[in-house]
């Protein structure tokens, strides 16, 4: 063999191999599969719920990671959407504020920062965001993203459109807590529907609620409807985890359940309490030890980096999100979230959580907690309450979502008081402890660039917006009309 043809050999097979190896290599990187819920808290039996079973939740948590202190920076979509999604805090992008950038006035992303799934299309996975049941495969799911973003980030619905060998990094978005919506007719229309598909349902009877709220039939029929919700939610992560395996990728998939935030109720949704705050949050897959329960304090930003990470891909400098899931991670000792507006209404809201203790403070402390707010206000179980109020009938406990002024800071002691009734802000032994996490939070506020207010212009950029979509009537129209003028009268009365 003359020593040219020998040479063309040794190269052919040196390249082989080189491609062969990677394409093994392409194909042993994990995909990562998001499944985000809308509008729900931890109330799943491996968490501890017992009036209902969610065994497919249950056995991801049987089979990797469930952590039991996981916890939102932003009580609401659009802003927690906008902080996973690039493994930001919200406040430190601009993006703080419930759907705002929709009108004229945009909002960017600050210069280097990228959307997660940016970063993966450009390691060679494929992109997919969807909604489920997704039968035709080609609807996209749900982003709400409150910056400017490009579509083209997202390479299509379904990942079964990816080539062969390509991981796919892909999100499922369910309605989870939002199938009850917001009245007794549209909740009983879900039971009636679920109940078909299941056999039974959740007995409002049963159900008990937490103590600041009174014992009402709507309240019960309510959070019984939710409960199911969470029934059905569980049976379509059952589902999604089916189709993985039908579709030969389950082993090398690694799947993260998490909801966007806490259920919607007067002191849930939107607001800093644990009903607000407090999600779960599960992981499962290679590379994930299973049986594990992680106690750390960990936040909903964190499933950026962690990703990435399971990924074999660089995290940016820049992301606040960390790699909870690496060998040198170093857990928190504190946790952070902000509130501010939502909707039409105006609020500015900024908290702490330790392992023990909640801290909030209340910018706009005037003003009461149960603000005036179309789509909360729209909702039957908010309708029972503020009844309920003006007849007289709650008591202390009940009363603290209708107290005006609220108190400019709140403390609770949430190993004695998991409820958040017992405000110890204003105890003279608490003093040095109230120092130490007011300082914490204003160094956070500090480091992390915290944009504060927005400004009248954006306010009034969006609200136009809202007047003039097309999902509000004339009656609704109305009420937005009057909400936003209090909202400018407070401001002017310095309220």
């Amino acid at each position: 063999m003359n020593r040219t043809l020998f040479t063309k050999l040794v190269c052919a097979f040196i390249l082989a191999g080189l491609f062969q190896f990677s394409q093994a290599a392409e194909e042993s990187r994990p995909n990562i599969l998001w499944i985000i819920i809308d509008d729900m808290s931890d109330n799943f039996s491996c968490y501890g719920e017992e009036l209902i079973e969610t065994p497919h939740v249950d056995q991801l948590a049987q089979e990797g990671a469930l952590f039991r202190k996981a916890f939102v920076t932003a009580p609401v979509c659009s802003t927690n959407r906008s902080a996973f999604i690039t493994g930001m805090y919200q406040t430190s992008i601009g993006a703080h504020h419930h759907r705002s950038g929709r009108g004229e006035m945009k909002i960017h992303l600050p210069d280097g920062i990228r959307p997660v799934p940016k970063i993966f299309q450009e390691a060679g996975y494929y992109t997919a965001i969807t909604g489920w049941p997704n039968k035709s495969r080609d609807n996209l799911g749900k982003t709400d993203y409150n910056f400017e973003w490009d579509k083209a980030m997202y390479d299509g619905a379904d990942w079964s459109e990816r080539e062969k060998g390509q991981p796919f990094f892909a999100q499922i978005q369910l309605p989870g807590g939002k199938h009850r919506s917001g009245t007794i007719e549209s909740t009983r229309r879900f039971t009636a529907q679920f109940e078909k598909l299941m056999g039974d349902k959740t007995n409002p009877a049963d159900v008990t609620l937490p103590p600041y709220y009174p014992n009402d039939p709507v309240l019960q029929e309510d959070w019984a409807a939710y409960l199911d919700t969470v029934r059905y939610t569980d049976h379509f992560v059952g589902e999604i985890v089916q189709r993985l395996k039908d579709e030969g990728d389950y082993e090398n998939t690694v799947v993260l359940f998490m909801t966007d935030h806490g259920i919607s109720h007067a002191r849930g949704k939107q607001f800093l309490y644990e009903e607000g705050l407090h999600v779960p949050l599960v992981i499962a897959g290679p590379g994930i030890e299973a049986g594990q329960t992680r106690n750390d304090l960990v936040e909903h930003i964190d499933i950026a980096a962690l990703s990435l990470g399971l990924a074999g891909i660089d995290i940016p400098d820049y992301m606040q999100a960390r790699d909870i899931l690496s060998k040198d991670y170093k857990k928190r000792t504190t946790i952070y979230a902000a509130r501010d507006r939502c909707d039409e209404t105006v609020e500015h809201l900024r908290g702490l959580r330790t392992q023990r203790y909640k801290y909030i403070r209340n910018y706009l402390y005037q003003r009461p907690h149960m603000q005036p707010n179309r789509y909360k206000d729209g909702k039957d179980i908010v309708k029972a309450l503020r009844a309920a109020h003006e007849a007289g009938t709650l008591n202390a406990t009940q009363e603290l979502l209708f107290n005006a002024p609220r108190p400019k800071e709140e403390l609770y002691d949430l190993k004695n008081d998991p409820f958040e009734i017992n405000n110890l802000a204003g105890e003279p032994k608490r003093r040095k402890q109230l120092e130490t996490f007011r300082k914490r939070l204003d160094q956070w506020m500090e480091a992390t660039n915290d944009h504060g207010p927005e400004s009248q212009a954006m306010y009034d950029s969006d609200m136009a917006v809202y007047i003039k979509s097309k999902n509000v009537d004339p009656v609704q129209g109305k009420i937005l009309t009057r909400n936003i003028a209090t909202m400018k009268r407070w401001v002017a009365e310095g309220k």
